[in-house]
């Protein structure tokens, strides 16, 4: 069964799967780094009233699902 979501005049449901791949796929996020960024995904998406509803990183790309209002 689907989760609605309702603003006024609307019922919604928006799902955005992400990636972020740093330039050429290096190998670069892994150890401190890693919890760096997820700290700082984690604090963008309250900023801009996003639900993360899934995210993993890889040691060179980061998988996101997110839900947006319209």
């Amino acid at each position: 069964m689907r989760e609605w979501q309702s603003l006024a005049h609307v019922k919604w449901e928006c799902k955005y799967h992400v990636v972020i791949v740093p330039k050429y796929r290096k190998k670069v996020l892994y150890g401190r780094l890693r919890g760096e960024v997820g700290k700082i995904i984690r604090q963008l998406c309250r900023q801009k009233e996003v639900e993360l509803i899934e995210g993993h990183a890889m040691p060179d790309h980061i998988h996101l699902v997110l839900s947006i209002p319209p």
